[in-house]
This record gives structure tokens, sequence and C-alpha cells, in this order.
């Protein structure tokens, strides 16, 4: 799945998209424009990888999500954790707090969603 792999600014984009979909692919421009400082050929240009990778679709002027956010966020959250702490959660949620603390309340937050997903063979 490595398709789902978004650069910075396939991203940028992409958050423009996922909150604006459908949207016409004139208005995006003024969008990218107005929230990226981006010229048009930058916005097609990056709109035409998105498309490519099967990310977004643009359809007779109209820009839609294909892969919503929350997949590619799941994607790049697991690549990180496979590639940076050799696949383990642990290691990435020690390197990720370094010195902070949490609150009580962001402690057993945390507990609650880590008790949903136990596996309790």
């Amino acid at each position: 799945m490595e398709e789902l792999y978004l650069s910075d600014s396939e991203y940028r984009l992409m958050d423009i998209i996922w909150e604006h979909a459908p949207i016409e692919s004139g208005k995006l421009v003024k969008v990218a424009e107005e929230k990226l400082s981006w010229k048009k050929s930058t916005t097609y240009t990056i709109l035409r990888k998105l498309v490519s990778k099967g990310i977004a679709l643009n359809e007779d002027t109209i820009v839609k999500v294909v892969v919503k956010r929350d997949q590619v966020q799941r994607f790049e959250s697991s690549r990180v954790v496979k590639r940076n702490f050799q696949g383990s959660l642990p290691s990435f949620i020690t390197a990720f707090l370094g010195d902070k603390t949490l609150t009580s309340s962001e402690a057993d937050e945390l507990i609650k969603l880590i008790d949903s997903y136990r596996d309790d063979d």
C-alpha cells in the first residue's frame, strides 16, 4: 500500500480537498492560492499526482475524495512505527512522549483506548 504515502505538498492539498470536497477544480486553485500561496500550475501538478495515486478524482472539473483522511493517517502512522521503531508501538509511544507528562485524565483515556484494542484470547 505504498500508494497511500503522500508528500508534504500532496498532503497539504488533500487537506483542502478533504475539507471542501466535492469542489470545482477552479475553486480548488483559488483556495490553494489563498491558503498555500500556490500558483495554478502548482495546484494542478499536485492534483495530477493525487489522481494518479488514486487518492483523489478529477472528473468534469469536479475534484472528489477517493481515499479518506483517516485511511491516509493510519497508513502513515503505521509506516512510521514500522520504519523507525521496528514495529514496536511501546517504543513509539516512549519516544513520542519523551520527557512530557500526562494528566490523570489523559492517562485514563489512553488506558481505555488500549483496553478497547486488547486481544484477549
